[in-house]
Formats: structure tokens, C-alpha cells, sequence
């Protein structure tokens, strides 16, 4: 009876350390909100600057 208490608080304990220790998955989580945020950031400023970016662009063709 001692040996399968024994067993099973080992096994409890791994199972454990392995849920609690997985830093890879949490960093590939934390770098996947960072690149969706930068694509929301990029996105964002083509939608503001584009119609100043093709007048700028119109302008200088024109003077050509």
C-alpha cells in the first residue's frame, strides 16, 4: 500500500512540475499577442496615413 502511495505522489509531482514549468508555451503565446498587436499597429497607420502617402505620391508625378 506504501509502494502505490509512493507511486502515485511521484507521478502527481511530475505531472505537476511538467504543467507549471512550460515556459515555452507561455513565451510562443506572449510573442503571438505581440505580432498581432504590431500587425493591429501597422494596419491601423496605413489606414490613416495611405490617403496622405497617394497625395504626397500624386503630387510629386505630377511635378515630373
Amino acid at each position: 500500500m506504501n509502494a502505490l502511495i509512493a507511486t502515485l505522489t511521484s507521478v502527481f509531482h511530475t505531472v505537476r512540475a511538467r504543467v507549471t514549468s512550460n515556459e515555452r508555451g507561455a513565451t510562443m503565446v506572449e510573442y503571438g499577442i505581440m505580432v498581432a498587436f504590431i500587425a493591429v499597429l501597422v494596419m491601423a497607420a496605413v489606414i490613416i496615413l495611405g490617403p496622405q502617402i497617394a497625395g504626397l505620391f500624386t503630387s510629386v508625378s505630377a511635378s515630373l
